[in-house]
């Protein structure tokens, strides 16, 4: 059976970015996946024409036992009487098997992790940006929206226009044979249900759209609300979280009764349509029968095809008002996920070589604004050199770092390593060889030792132990319980690691580092959530990471970058002062002030600024 369920690659690479445009866009996500697509629609057919086999049959028998009798029926008549048993004891089950197993074996399973794949990998290759301007919870709702709209709309088409296609032919055909206006009854009938469809769904998918996308905006709130709940404590504002939450579930209510009310009148609209199919085709039979035309199995293969195809639009109706709902569904997501990505590897992009030094060529950026960032900034870190970047709160430090790791470009200038321009070489490439441990350190829920591990994910569990030792994070590791009973390395931390202290979440993520050993490390207040005590059991141990590495060290800390070759300034975008610590505070300069403000090793903030 498994073998069957790997006909499709569930996961097979996506052929070239996303389209823009709906149907290019449904081709690209089920690409891979159309042989099997095709043979699950045609095994469809064969059970949709099954159908009207039944009523073919049934008109069959009662001729036959009209024209012979009871007394001889049987005896007349055994090898049709067997062969209807064979099908509905064999073919039929078998035909309807095929089908439901092609579509919940094959298509189904494989379909949505196709797509969700797809799209996940897509996103993933967005600039920072992207996530900046969005909820978290928005995407990943879009994501998982969009795949599993692609594949109901799949495995229905399959499930339904298929089928139906085949039944409404195969029925055209049997009534043709009957009488041609019986049948132009059943073609009129049609065109009038297909004029009724055509009407209704563009309305029904703009009104799914919307709901779709109100939803989203839901879930974006609340994953929103629920990802910063201490903050929401703190402040005492559960009352306007709330009243935002009943803000955007009320917008979601209304768009879903707009979509209920068109949806209602289209139920209406085609079930009294299919009431008046059984008049036609009956009464027309019935006609044909009086004048002699037509006989008492063709009477019963009519009733029977009129009934199934009468009940078959209720079915097929609802079927296909979920299949554009979800049409809606997946041009919305379609809106939301695949911008072009706009910070790309050129197609000749190399992979990084070496690791220095690192050149800032009259740098600026500004984040697309007319102020902020940096501003013609120039300034070369030798290989293996260890520099400090102090500054007030936006002065541009962290941009340094951000240029230097491309997660933006430069407006103006150009950031090298070894000589090679950031933006020439591959993304990965470039970040696989720098160490990073930020301030708002990075966790995942899931193990102390998968955090760790993080840094290099073919490291071994005594690598992992080594690195928590030498970041001094083994021996609060080893107390870890999580709500599931699990402990030390084991235990998960939480969502972004909220079981943990500051403290503790920035010896993890210095822990990753070190087991990562990328020849560049940049330390962005790496210290600022430790107490003096910890940070000074830590400092020997940082120390001993920074040797032969070539170092970047942002902190408001002043203390913890006394010791580096070099220090740099950072005043409103632009290097102002420039040196070792000595020359620094000989210059008595800002970096001087910084120096002689600070209390307990921080930088007064406040003062620092005037």
């Amino acid at each position: 059976m498994q073998r069957f369920a790997d006909l499709i690659d569930a996961f097979r690479p996506a052929p070239g970015p996303p389209p823009q445009s709906l149907m290019a866009f449904f081709r690209w996500n089920l690409e891979g996946s159309w042989k099997w697509l095709w043979i699950a629609g045609l095994l469809s057919a064969a059970a949709g024409t099954a159908e009207v086999v039944t009523a073919i049959l049934l008109g069959h028998v009662i001729d036959a036992a009209l024209a012979t009798g009871a007394a001889t029926f049987f005896s007349d008549n055994v090898w049709m009487l067997i062969g209807v048993a064979a099908f509905f004891m064999v073919a039929r089950p078998v035909l309807f098997g095929l089908s439901a197993a092609s579509n919940a074996i094959i298509v189904g399973p494989n379909v949505n992790p196709l797509v969700l794949t797809r799209l996940h990998r897509w996103t993933l290759g967005q600039a920072v940006t992207f996530f900046d301007d969005d909820f978290a919870g928005r995407i990943a709702q879009k994501q998982m929206q969009t795949s599993r709209a692609v594949t109901d709309v799949a495995t229905e088409v399959i499930n339904v226009v298929f089928f139906a296609l085949a039944s409404l032919v195969g029925s055209a055909l049997l009534l043709t044979s009957i009488n041609g206006w019986v049948a132009l009854a059943l073609v009129l009938w049609v065109a009038v249900y297909i004029w009724m469809i055509r009407w209704f769904m563009p309305r029904i998918r703009t009104r799914s759209m919307a709901r779709a996308a109100s939803r989203a905006m839901v879930s974006g709130q609340v994953v929103d609300t629920i990802t910063n709940i201490k903050t929401v404590k703190l402040f005492a504002h559960a009352d306007h979280e709330d009243r935002a939450a009943i803000n955007a579930i009320s917008s979601f209510r209304d768009k879903v009764i707009h979509f209920g009310v068109m949806a209602s009148g289209f139920r209406i609209s085609l079930m009294t349509l299919a009431g008046i199919l059984p008049v036609l085709l009956v009464g027309g039979t019935l006609y044909l029968w009086s004048l002699g035309t037509a006989t008492a199995g063709d009477i019963a293969a009519a009733g029977a095809i009129a009934i199934r195809i009468a009940q078959m639009t209720g079915w097929v109706s609802f079927t296909l008002m979920s299949i554009y709902a979800s049409v809606g569904e997946v041009e919305d997501g379609m809106n939301t996920l695949t911008p072009p990505h706009t910070l790309t590897d050129p197609e000749d992009a190399a992979e990084l070589q070496g690791d220095g030094p690192i050149r800032f060529d009259h740098v600026s950026f500004s984040y697309g604004r007319d102020i902020g960032g940096i501003e013609d900034i120039d300034l070369t870190i030798a290989k293996g050199e260890k520099i400090g970047i102090v500054g007030a709160s936006g002065a541009g430090k962290s941009t340094l770092v951000a240029l230097m790791l491309r997660l933006y470009d430069v407006e103006k200038g150009a950031v090298s390593i070894a000589g090679q321009d950031v933006r020439h070489v591959t993304q990965e490439s470039l970040r696989r060889r720098i160490g990073m441990v930020t301030q708002e350190t990075a966790m995942f829920n899931r193990s102390a030792r998968d955090n760790i591990r993080y840094g290099n994910p073919d490291a071994t569990d005594a690598e992992v132990i080594e690195a928590a030792k030498r970041a001094e994070a083994h021996e609060f590791i080893l107390q870890l319980q999580d709500f599931k009973g699990r402990t030390g390395y084991d235990a998960h931390l939480g969502e972004r690691g909220v079981k943990l202290s500051g403290g503790q979440r920035q010896r993890i993520a210095l822990a990753r580092a070190i087991l990562k050993n990328a020849p560049i490390l940049v330390l962005d207040e790496a210290t600022s959530a430790l107490d003096s005590e910890v940070e000074a059991a830590i400092q020997t141990a940082l120390e001993r990471v920074m040797e032969g590495k070539t170092v970047l060290a942002i902190a408001h800390r002043l203390s913890t970058i006394a010791r580096m070759d070099r220090i740099v300034v950072l005043e409103q975008g632009r290097i102002v002062e420039e040196g070792t610590h000595d020359d620094l505070l000989a210059k008595n300069g800002i970096y001087a002030r910084y120096w002689h403000r600070q209390s307990g090793g921080f930088v007064s903030f406040q003062d620092a600024a005037e």
